[in-house]
């Protein structure tokens, strides 16, 4: 790639992550959850019954880290937390019916929202459009993949 794309690049993906700390900001009151209660909520609701070490390495943070948000969320009634009967150690997370609810709010605001952005974008463009997101999200979790390997290593 030449050095003008890829600074074309950059700059657009500084654009994207503003666009999305909007979104962060307002996702901490959509929905009464914080980012990190909505990001953990709508894995949970997908993969019903993964086990925190699993969740912990979906969002890419570490498991104390995701422990402590997990213990909010079973405070607030939105997650039930059950040992695995072959071993203790680990919880598997299923939402509680206010978790189910609230997940299928944040689902329906995001799909709106979503929704009303696609509306400005030409129709034979989406099908492109997601193929080249995955296309970057597979790149960029393969990258922070190898640099979280390299950093082991060192």
């Amino acid at each position: 790639m030449k050095p003008e794309e890829i600074r074309r690049f950059r700059n657009n993906m500084r654009q994207l992550q503003r666009s999305l700390g909007w979104q962060a900001k307002s996702d901490a009151a959509c929905c009464g959850v914080t980012v990190a209660q909505c990001h953990a909520l709508l894995e949970i609701g997908c993969n019903s019954g993964i086990t925190l070490i699993d969740l912990a390495s979906a969002l890419t943070l570490d498991t104390s880290t995701i422990s402590r948000t997990i213990e909010g969320m079973v405070r607030d009634g939105l997650v039930k937390r059950k040992a695995q009967p072959d071993d203790r150690r680990y919880l598997s997370l299923t939402l509680t019916q206010k978790g189910q609810k609230t997940y299928n709010n944040i689902n329906c605001t995001y799909d709106l929202y979503y929704k009303d952005i696609f509306a400005d974008i030409p129709e034979e463009k989406h099908i492109e459009i997601l193929e080249n997101i995955q296309l970057l999200a597979n790149a960029l979790l393969e990258n922070n993949n190898r640099c979280c390997r390299e950093e082991l290593n060192k």
